[in-house]
């Protein structure tokens, strides 16, 4: 591998350092860290992706991948690892990818018990398939770059979980001890464990910048990436397989891949190839003499069956299904229907909401009504008796008024109230007069021998747990 700034690290070794440029995603157009520039096209190859729901065939075998160690596929994902320890897994494409520029998307969970996690999940594009090996479940000394996602704290730096960018000319040995990160092109701090959503990672290699985004999980938004890292000045191997691969030590995570989409970049203005053009001529060969081999099958069949079935031989066998288009006309007429029986159904319960309205409004509206008819032929026969004292009339009035009636007996219940809440009040207040005896005094049952025995039996029980503590913990640090 080819960088543009190196320095040496060792007297042995010397290892390719780039300097590394952050810049922040805005939009998933933007490519190769240029705002202005356009984007690229993109093409996706079905033959370096894969994606649920029918991820996996009857045999457990991947189409255009190849899985190994303890990689478990199924219907929706590959479960690289199991959260398990001491446990290795990893799927590779089958065929080497040549392109130039490339994205890819991955899709991927990890999920565990524990407060810590390990020992990580590596995405790769190198020149051989590292079906096993030390470095997150795939092979050491590789030839090309690997994007890890490292779980553990092996250097105790409290560094992780964390992102690096690690690339290889096959001559260099994994730096175990310190996380990589002796090695690392570019890397990020990103807390991608135990998600309530899958983590997405978006790794575009365009124009000789390999530049990391990062979906952190905690929205459905598969868009929604932030800024990781950026390569620049790079130089890859041309040919080349994608891989995932994961490990697990003296700690344990389900290592889950949901997706792995692959994308062909190409600049503005440059057309790709035809795919029949990147298909050597024998593939072609032996893929057109088995379809030409099922379609005969096929015909014998319909053959054979109008043969056994001579009533329905007339009957074309199209007419049994749908076309895109009548389907797709048939669902907008179903939806139009739907509508609008919602919408008849709202109509009926919104008249029913107003009638019942329009009833209530006519019983108010008549019962005040009457009473204000009452309330004027009473006013009428005050005036006609015309009695001498004017408590009389404000006595008649409350007779003839029964509104007036109720308001007295409500105030007459609430003074009821304020009086029996005056005789608790009372009840309460000579309570608290009352000098309550003095407890009688308990005798001492606890010596000076008792007590130093005492904090002797727990220092001892506190500096037991503090040393079997440290011992657990260390059995938990694990080291390659």
């Amino acid at each position: 591998m080819a960088v543009s700034i190196g320095r040496c690290l060792a007297a042995d070794a010397c290892l390719l350092i780039l300097t590394l440029t952050f810049h922040h995603s805005n939009s998933d157009n933007i490519v190769a860290g240029a705002s202005t520039e356009e984007a690229p096209h993109r093409r996706f190859e079905y033959k370096y992706s894969f994606k649920g729901p029918h991820l996996s065939q009857t045999d457990g075998n991947i189409p255009f991948w190849v899985h190994s160690g303890n990689a478990i596929p199924s219907a929706d994902q590959v479960r690289i690892t199991p959260s398990l320890r001491s446990q290795k897994g990893s799927v590779w494409t089958k065929n080497t990818v040549n392109f130039d520029h490339w994205e890819a998307e991955v899709t991927f969970r990890v999920s565990g018990r524990g407060r810590m996690g390990a020992d990580g999940l590596a995405i790769w594009f190198t020149t051989a398939q590292g079906l096993d090996g030390p470095v997150y479940g795939a092979a050491d000394n590789w030839n090309g770059i690997g994007i890890f996602f490292d779980s553990f704290d092996n250097d105790g730096k409290k560094n992780n979980p964390a992102v690096l960018v690690v690339g290889n000319n096959g001559k260099l040995v994994y730096d175990h001890p310190n996380d990589g990160t002796t090695q690392a092109l570019g890397t990020c701090l990103r807390d991608f464990r135990n998600k309530p959503y899958p983590v997405r990672a978006k790794i575009t290699y365009y124009k000789k910048t390999l530049t990391v985004l990062i979906n952190n999980g905690f929205t459905p938004d598969k868009d929604d990436y932030e800024f990781c890292t950026k390569v620049d000045k790079m130089i890859i191997p041309q040919e080349g397989y994608f891989g995932i691969s994961a490990a697990t030590g003296g700690l344990a995570d389900d290592h889950d891949v949901l997706s792995f989409l692959t994308f062909r970049l190409t600049e503005p203005g440059q057309e790709l190839p035809a795919p029949e053009a990147e298909m050597p001529k024998e593939e072609q060969d032996k893929y057109q003499e088995e379809f030409e081999n099922f379609q005969q099958e096929l015909d014998k069949k319909k053959e054979d069956y109008q043969k056994e079935h001579p009533e329905v031989q007339r009957e074309p066998i199209e007419d049994m299904y749908e076309s895109v288009n009548d389907r797709e006309i048939r669902q907008v007429f179903e939806g139009q229907n739907q509508i609008h029986l919602e919408i008849k159904q709202l109509h009926r319960q919104l008249a029913m909401i107003l009638d019942e309205q329009n009833r209530y409004v006519s019983v108010v509206t008549d019962e005040i009504s009457k009473r204000q008819v009452e309330l004027v032929g009473q006013v009428g026969s005050l005036y006609t008796h015309r009695p001498s004292i004017k408590e009389g009339r404000f006595h008649s009035l409350h007779q003839a008024n029964p509104v007036s009636m109720g308001t007295y007996e409500t105030v007459q219940h609430f003074s009821e109230i304020q009086e029996h809440l005056h005789v608790v009040k009372r009840n309460i207040e000579h309570l608290i007069t009352q000098k309550c005896p003095d407890p009688p005094k308990m005798p001492s049952c606890l010596g000076t021998i008792h007590f130093l025995v005492f904090v002797v039996i727990q220092s001892v029980l506190f500096f037991s747990y503090i040393v079997y503590k440290s011992q657990q913990e260390a059995a938990a640090k694990k080291f390659f």
